[in-house]
């Protein structure tokens, strides 16, 4: 087992390009997620302050 982890004298360059490959692809993953809470919750604040808008002119 320890031969395969250290593939060679090159595992830490495998493992950590491993690493770094799994960091992206979640980063990746949630990025989306986070922009549309963002771009919801803007979306929220521009509607009360359209509504609070025109219950100040009615």
């Amino acid at each position: 087992m320890s031969q395969f982890l250290s593939m060679g004298g090159y595992g830490g360059y495998v493992w950590s390009s491993f690493a770094i490959f799994a960091i992206v692809l979640a980063l990746d993953a949630v990025a989306p997620l986070l922009k549309r809470r963002r771009v919801l919750r803007d979306l929220r604040g521009r509607a009360r302050r359209a509504q609070k808008r025109s219950e100040e002119t009615a």
